[in-house]
């Protein structure tokens, strides 16, 4: 099954789960299409489907609940309970048992393609290197959150730069357009309980961010509160895309909520699991970072050691499993990271260029005169 096929029929798959904004979906085959980085995020699904092919050696190492679609992008910043920025994944829509080498491997698949793009200047190998550092590190001291206060001020730094300012986050909700047709009851229930105060008014916009869950709706309800502004978001969910190539009869549980509660984590209140919708709240320091956001001077190879650190404590969510890895680690051969990775990257750019080519295919030819 060629990419067109696969991504066909897991449309096909989603569309039986939940309701598909086209035009969104249209704009995520396009994105698909613009470059390699944007093709991998958006194709978690193909990810899934190749890697027993790919990567099979892997298959026996120990498994746990994993956040499956990680990469360089999916970390970000929220208040915890006490009102303190903490750092970490930011986003865990495909959630999942898993091997506890997917989440490793995605996370230095999509930093060689960085690097490669040269969204970061960094070495492969010193980049995959500290990647595994950190999550052995992480391993080895049983897990730490990332609380950006009295430490990590460096990561603070590259955390809170100029285009995650209040003035420019709210520039951006502003520019969201209005939701047409009805709210899902669902969702306005979701949202409701999220809010400050109860009955509140609020207008109801349509938002597109990310690349893997565009296509799903996302609602945003914003209001005017006590002197300020507050947003809410509502985004739908499925079950993991796993699910699509290891298809299970019977209901499936969503694991968004049951990853965030075990993992070594300050977490985000904000942040809940409500019916078929994650509901959470969105802020200026409330967000995904992405590398145009990162600051020129930031330190990549410190920033990367964190990522792999961050995974380490959301696999440590599954306790049972710490001694396991660390064994695994040690009989793993010296590259094996790297050899995976390559192997990955190879798969996934074939595909990008091939869907490409499907989508010049697509484009309307100019009229012969």
């Amino acid at each position: 099954m060629n990419i067109v096929k696969a991504t066909k029929s897991f449309e096909k798959w989603l569309a039986k789960r939940t309701a598909i904004v086209a035009q969104d979906l249209r704009l995520k085959h396009d994105h698909m299409a613009a470059d390699e980085f944007s093709f991998f995020r958006a194709t978690f699904y193909r990810w899934m489907q190749l890697w027993p092919k790919i990567c099979g050696e892997l298959s026996k190492t120990p498994h746990l609940l994993a956040v499956g679609d990680l990469h360089v992008e999916n970390f970000g910043t929220w208040r915890d309970l006490e009102g303190r920025l903490i750092w970490g994944v930011n986003d865990f829509d495909e959630a999942t048992v898993l091997s506890f080498a997917v989440d490793l491997v995605r996370l230095a698949t999509s930093a060689m393609i960085a690097i490669e793009q040269r969204h970061v200047a960094l070495k492969i190998k010193d980049a995959l290197r500290v990647i595994l550092e950190g999550y052995s590190t992480a391993l080895a001291e049983q897990g730490r959150p990332f609380v950006l206060s009295e430490k990590n001020k460096w990561l603070r730094e590259v955390a809170t730069g100029e285009l995650r300012d209040p003035e420019h986050f709210w520039a951006k909700m502003d520019q969201l357009p209005q939701l047409h047709g009805e709210m899902p009851p669902s969702a306005e229930d979701a949202i409701q309980h999220l809010m400050p105060e109860p009955k509140m008014h609020y207008a109801l916009c349509a938002r597109r961010a990310g690349l893997g869950s565009l296509g799903r709706m996302r609602i945003v309800a914003i209001a005017d509160w006590r002197g300020g502004r507050v947003a809410r978001e509502a985004k739908a969910l499925v079950p993991s895309a796993i699910y699509w190539t290891d298809p299970k009869d019977g209901p499936i549980d969503i694991d968004y909520q049951a990853i965030i509660g075990r993992a070594v984590r300050c977490p985000d209140p904000f942040v809940q699991l409500r019916g078929r919708w994650i509901v959470r709240r969105l802020a200026p320091y409330c967000s995904r970072i992405e590398l145009s956001d990162l600051p020129t001077n930031h330190d990549s190879l410190k920033l990367l050691s964190a990522m792999g650190y961050e995974t380490g404590n959301i696999h440590l969510g599954t306790p049972s499993e710490r001694v396991k890895i660390q064994r695994c680690l040690k009989e793993l051969p010296k590259n094996w990271l790297l050899s995976a990775a390559t192997r990955m990257k190879e798969a996934v750019g074939e595909d990008w260029r091939d869907w490409r080519k499907h989508m010049e295919k697509k484009k309307p030819r100019a009229a012969v005169l």
